[in-house]
């Protein structure tokens, strides 16, 4: 796809087809969270990715809105050490946004659909996957062709107007 139509193809998936993502696809996925900016390129995300279906089952129970996972291909998990201070929690979490995007993209670009999900249960979430103490598990993408068929770009979205998002010059 072009970058444009990916963009406009990129949308939340919950539901998957019963189908593994080729080796290759998914590292080119992680690929892309690994070369996101970072502040003062700090770097400070790890990535855990997960295509064992016992341990998917297992992390759709850390978050009520994470039922999704189960049903992945795969989930990538991400996690960041607990920051030194407020001002590096800002940046860093910001950078991980910054790689989940494109993770987000890259996936939507090979025609793998994504849906994120929030992490309730720190303590479970570290157990599963070995997490030290010394990190916070912030989210979860889960990975997965789409049940309801391909993506494509989408015309028309459920968002606020275009004009009352963007203002010029002032408020």
């Amino acid at each position: 796809m072009q970058t444009w139509d990916t963009i406009r193809a990129r949308r939340n998936v919950r539901s998957y087809e019963d189908r593994a993502i080729p080796a290759a696809d998914l590292e080119r996925i992680l690929e892309a969270g690994w070369r996101a900016p970072s502040a003062s390129n700090r770097q400070q995300w790890d990535f855990i990715l997960v295509t064992d279906r016992a341990v998917l089952a297992e992390l759709a129970t850390v978050w009520r809105g994470a039922g999704h996972i189960a049903g992945s291909a795969a989930t990538i998990v991400l996690v960041l050490p607990e920051p030194e201070n407020e001002r590096y929690q800002l940046m860093d979490e910001y950078d991980l946004g910054q790689a989940t995007m494109l993770m987000l993209l890259t996936a939507a670009d090979l025609g793998v659909g994504s849906g994120h999900s929030a992490i309730g249960d720190q303590d479970a979430t570290r157990r599963i996957l070995g997490v030290p103490s010394t990190h916070h598990v912030a989210y979860m993408i889960a990975l997965g062709y789409p049940a309801d068929g391909p993506l494509r770009p989408v015309d028309r979205l459920n968002r606020r107007p275009f004009d009352e998002v963007v203002h010029r010059e002032r408020w």
